[in-house]
Formats: structure tokens, C-alpha cells, sequence
């Protein structure tokens, strides 16, 4: 897999033949239950799972305050995220009767529509710039529902599809990794938890109790990852508020569980009951496989998630080439 991803964003061969490729706005192409096994076939889908799990590798047994390069694109990237936060604070929410679902976030997602292309052409090389409407696609698909006003992991692996395409054209590079991680998910992490409280946002086809957390996977994958081998910390200490409030700056999967603190009430065990099994788990590397497991389970093999993801010339539909 790293050997796959090494090809994808080193190769001077890859990057000529994006060069001549025809970009194309994505679209959807899983409409019923049967075109799974398409998506299941597709490149889309080996460049995805490729993607996740080489940053997995990457960032294991590493904090977040560890120290690793950070690329003109990254430092772009974290100004686009930086841009989207101060919209925000730019659109305030509305006075409405419901509690949930508050309607500015309209207001603030017309703002994203019109610019997205924009943003993303500042990131992107001049030479690759007319992959600017495909890959912008993937950005407006990342951050919610502005119909439902709702946010799931759809949407967050929209935003990682979009970071696989910006390296699949050559954007971001093999030693940009730890930075994908460590600077861009985590502000994109705290751009989406500012639009989720800000906004009410409902969860996207959320499990309640039963699902694994109301808005995020990823960092829960990536950040049990960082904690294998840890000398002292283990499952069973994320329920320990005390431990979480003194390692959450290191760990995602801390910041994750910080959050799930401050927004819920009651006992652990009950407003996040699979979290609390995970505690029981003996050791983070088999927190870490167990958690790639039932990623792929309940949402890359979910067909209401997979129903909405697009594809393109950069994660397309056509099947791997044997």
C-alpha cells in the first residue's frame, strides 16, 4: 500500500499522464443496493481504503505535537480550512423555533458552493488547475447537508477522498502524511465540530447509542493508531475524564473522546455504548484493526452512505486494472 501511494504522488510518469487526463465533474453512479459489487470493484475504492490505511501506518505511535515538515500545500490547505471557519463566525445562527437544523448554515454552505472551485484552485499547482472543478466537488460534499442539515461519515470521507485526489495529482506528497493528519484532519476536525455546534447539525443516519460516534470514524481509526505501543496509556483509560483532559493536545482519538464529553450527558457507558466496549479492548493495535474492520463494514459497505459518494476521472468507478 505505501508502495501504491509512493507511485500515485512521486511518479513523474503519474503526473504527466494527470497532466494530459480529462478532468471531469464527479457524480453518482451507486443508485441501488446491486452496484455495490461495482464500488467494491472500483479503483475509486482500492485508492480509498489504500489512502486510509497507508496514513494509518504513517501516523502510528506519534502525537499530534511531534515534529514533521509542513509543505507550501498543507500551509494552503490550512488557510482554505481557516477561511471556512471565519464564515462561521461571519454567519451567525438564526432565531427559530427548532432546536436542531438551524437554517444559516444555508446561508453559510451557499457562501462554500460559490467559492469552493476558487479555494481549491489556490492549493492546487497551475499546472493540474483544471482538476480545480473535480476536486472541489469532494470539498462541497465534506462538510454536510445544507438540505437536511445534517453531517455523517459521508461526508468526512468526502473530505478524505478530496485529500487522496489533491495527492493523486501530485499536490501533496509521501512526506506530507504526518501533516495530512496532524495539521489538516485535525483543523478540518475542529472546522466540523464548530459547524456541528454551531448549526445543530443532526447526525447523518446516526445509529444513536449503538453507532460508534454521532459524526466522526476516522479519528478514531487514525487516533488508536498514534496510541499503539503507548508505555503507559491503554483502552481502558479514555473513559477516565482526568486522562483524557491531560493527553487530548497528543492524541486525535483523546480530542474525540473530549468531545463526546463536553457535548453529551449521563454515564459514558450509556450515551456511547461502543465506545465503552472498545475500553475493554486489551491493547490499541487490536483497538486499531478491530476499528478498520467495522469501518469497512458500516460504512464503506453501507449502501445509504455509498448511495451519495461521486466519482470522477481521480477516484473513478471503472474496476482495478488486474
Amino acid at each position: 500500500l505505501y508502495r501504491l501511494v509512493r507511485r500515485i504522488v512521486n511518479s513523474h510518469d503519474k503526473a504527466a499522464a494527470i497532466i494530459s487526463l480529462n478532468f471531469i465533474v464527479p457524480k453518482k453512479e451507486i443508485n441501488m443496493v446491486p452496484d455495490m459489487g461495482k464500488w467494491k470493484r472500483s479503483q475509486a475504492y482500492a485508492d480509498y481504503i489504500g489512502f486510509i490505511l497507508t496514513l494509518n501506518e504513517a501516523v502510528k505511535g506519534k502525537k499530534l505535537t511531534c515534529e514533521y515538515k509542513v509543505s507550501e500545500t498543507v500551509e494552503k490547505l490550512l488557510s482554505l480550512l481557516n477561511t471556512l471557519d471565519r464564515w462561521i463566525d461571519e454567519t451567525p445562527p438564526m432565531d427559530q423555533p427548532s432546536r436542531f437544523g438551524n437554517k444559516a448554515f444555508r446561508t453559510w454552505y451557499a457562501k462554500l458552493e460559490q467559492e469552493a472551485e476558487a479555494l481549491v484552485s489556490t492549493v492546487i499547482p497551475s499546472s493540474v488547475r483544471a482538476a480545480a472543478p473535480e476536486i472541489a466537488v469532494y470539498l462541497k460534499e465534506s462538510v454536510g447537508n445544507s438540505t437536511r442539515i445534517d453531517y455523517g461519515t459521508g461526508h468526512e470521507a468526502a473530505f478524505a477522498a478530496f485529500l487522496c485526489c489533491l495527492c493523486k495529482i501530485g499536490a501533496l506528497r509521501v512526506d506530507d502524511q504526518l501533516a495530512i493528519i496532524f495539521k489538516v484532519f485535525d483543523r478540518y476536525l475542529q472546522v466540523m465540530r464548530k459547524l456541528q455546534k454551531t448549526y445543530r447539525m443532526e447526525p447523518a443516519g446516526s445509529q444513536g447509542v449503538w453507532g460508534l460516534d454521532d459524526f466522526q470514524f476516522l479519528p478514531f481509526i487514525w487516533g488508536s493508531s498514534q496510541l499503539i505501543d503507548h508505555p503507559t496509556l491503554e483502552p481502558r483509560h479514555f473513559v477516565e475524564e482526568k486522562i483524557v483532559n491531560e493527553h487530548h493536545q497528543d492524541y486525535m482519538f483523546l480530542e474525540c473522546i473530549k468531545f463526546i464529553n463536553e457535548m453529551k450527558t449521563g454515564p459514558f457507558a450509556e450515551h456511547s455504548n461502543q465506545l465503552w466496549n472498545i475500553s475493554a479492548v486489551p491493547t490499541w493495535s487490536k483497538v486499531n484493526q478491530g476499528l478498520i474492520r467495522m469501518y469497512k463494514a458500516e460504512c464503506l459497505e453501507k449502501f445509504p452512505v455509498i448511495q451519495h459518494f461521486k466519482f470522477g476521472s481521480l477516484l473513478p468507478i471503472q474496476p482495478v486494472k488486474p
